[in-house]
């Protein structure tokens, strides 16, 4: 028997929310009130065959939740773990003693030990996973959501390099063979009422030409200081090789152009509700657009709602074109001529990312992330475009009549003086560069047993044969929608279509046992995962 692909719906809700993990709260300056524009990717797991919604992360590695020791703030709506509960699968770690801290960009914290537990997302299990329980945390969940799973490389775990035997989720599937290929692919939804996220294939419902993928090599980094003598891979990060506003073409201008060859380098990440660039860069971009103006001094900027410039990103060779409709924010209240605008400005960061590619691009594409096999192929990240380059803008009248019937309104003032472009030093490079980065397939990626796909990626080769686009495996969802052709008491057939039945899932409570710690009688049942994601709006193919 082959090993399981899963692909699990994404089915859209809406909420306004803060951020979790790499916070893209607007944060105002002065006159400007706070606001935070946020998307949530989650998903329904299993820990120790009690159900969770975790937030998706490709920024980050460690799965962790919050546990019933939390008392904070933030910990009082969340589901968390009880420990309370003596679950049958849960494996101590150094007697609960091995702490473990994670931080965020808005400088949000969460603290707590490191656990063993049974970790099931739909049919993909690891008994003994390794995972945070989380007993302080002034990180804001909303819907119900209890912690993060990191979908990012063992190098970046803060739990693997603490704890023997803790590898990282996805990592542990692909180097133990448990799937049908070491890859996910994400679908962020722009017509739809669903995504998808796939394990081990792809979503053949959107991505119906396997041949018109685009693939990136994702970038190896160099150790830290002396922590090996060798680099490897860390983030699912790749080269952005130009960014177009209009007709007019820029270079990206990298941070540390000596440490990165002068590429500039792009974290592709689902964890992200926008899109963030360097200031060097962010700059010249909206010096294309005439009317633009920073707006905060967090590298906000806004622009004229009735731009009709488009904005392309080049990765690889392949253009991936934006329309307004895709990195305009929303108009101000005080001023509904006037847009926020993606990407915003970010300071340097010493790991040398000066972009991060989150849902407002990703939505324009399905994102394939293919871990890499040991010795045999690097990882890979792949685009396959969901709207063509040459696509029209929406006039300036029908996008206005958009942003009005949608609500799109940002409650928030601008300032009435220009501001000036904020400057910042920049940090030490904290990577070791005598170190070369010539990694191509280093022995911890997924298990060697299986056959690689791609061949002469960087080679040159025929665009037609780089991969074996007809053994990627694939998957098709699961429909939401049934329909029945039923007879009638006169004998005549006729046609009806329902929702689809699907199991609900109680979150935080062992099967059978109260919060009082009692068992109670309860059926068995199998488990079903729904996976999900909080956005702010999904209409007229517009998430913004």
């Amino acid at each position: 028997m082959s090993p399981p692909s899963s692909l699990l719906p994404l089915p859209v809700t809406s909420s306004t929310s803060p951020a979790i993990l790499r916070s893209h709260c607007i944060v105002r300056a002065r006159s400007l009130s706070p606001v935070c524009i946020h998307r949530t990717f989650f998903s329904i797991i299993s820990v120790g065959n009690i159900s969770f919604r975790v937030a998706l992360d490709t920024g980050s590695s460690d799965l962790w939740v919050l546990s019933s020791a939390c008392t904070t703030s933030s910990c009082k709506s969340p589901p968390k773990y009880p420990l309370y509960y003596p679950s049958p699968s849960f494996v101590s770690v150094n007697g609960n003693a091995t702490t473990v801290n994670v931080s965020f960009a808005d400088t949000t914290t969460a603290s707590g030990f490191v656990a063993m537990e049974t970790v099931q997302l739909a049919e993909l299990s690891v008994p003994s996973q390794a995972f945070g329980l989380m007993n302080s945390s002034n990180v804001s969940f909303v819907d119900e959501i209890s912690g993060i799973m990191g979908l990012g490389f063992p190098r970046l775990s803060t739990i693997n390099s603490l704890a023997a035997n803790s590898t990282p989720f996805f990592a542990h599937l692909a180097q133990h063979g448990q799937l049908g290929y070491p890859v996910f692919g994400v679908s962020l939804t722009r017509n739809a009422s669903q995504g998808s996220l796939a394990f081990g294939a792809v979503d053949s419902s959107v991505v119906t030409n396997a041949s018109s993928i685009d693939w990136n090599t994702v970038v190896p980094f160099e150790p830290f200081g002396s922590e090996s003598n060798s680099s490897s891979y860390l983030q699912w990060a790749i080269r952005l090789s130009s960014v177009k506003v209009g007709a007019t073409t820029l270079t990206p201008q990298p941070t540390y152009q000596q440490a990165n060859s002068n590429h500039s380098i792009a974290l592709v990440d689902i964890g992200a509700s926008g899109i963030y660039g360097p200031y060097q860069d962010v700059e010249r971009i909206f010096s294309l657009i005439d009317g633009s103006r920073i707006v905060d001094t967090s590298g906000q900027w806004a622009i004229p709602c009735d731009t009709n410039l488009t904005m392309t990103f080049t990765f690889n060779g392949q253009n991936y074109t934006l329309l307004p409709t895709d990195y305009l924010i929303g108009p101000v209240s005080t001023n509904l001529a006037e847009c926020l605008s993606w990407p915003k400005a970010s300071p340097p960061s010493s790991d040398g990312i000066d972009w991060q590619i989150g849902a407002a691009f990703l939505r324009t594409v399905y994102t394939i992330f293919s871990y890499g096999i040991s010795r045999k192929e690097p990882p890979m990240i792949g685009f396959y475009a969901l709207q063509p380059n040459n696509t029209t803008p929406l006039a300036p009248a029908a996008l206005s009549a958009a942003f009005s019937s949608l609500s799109l309104t940002v409650p928030t003032n601008l300032p009435n003086y220009l501001l000036a472009t904020p400057t910042y030093s920049t940090p030490p490079y904290a990577f070791n560069t005598s170190v070369p980065t010539s990694v191509v397939a280093q022995s911890d990626l997924a298990t060697s047993t299986y056959a690689p796909l791609f061949s002469g990626i960087d080679n040159g080769a025929d665009p037609g044969q780089k991969f074996n686009f007809s053994a990627l495996p694939q998957v098709a969802p699961t429909p939401t929608l049934a329909t029945l052709i039923l007879t009638d008491s006169s004998g005549s057939l006729y046609t009806t279509t329902s929702e689809a039945p699907s199991q609900s899932v109680v979150l935080g409570e062992p099967p059978g046992y109260t919060s009082a710690g009692m068992i109670v009688s309860a059926p068995s049942m199998g488990f079903t995962v729904v996976v999900g994601f909080v956005c702010m709006l999904s209409a007229l193919g517009m998430m913004l």
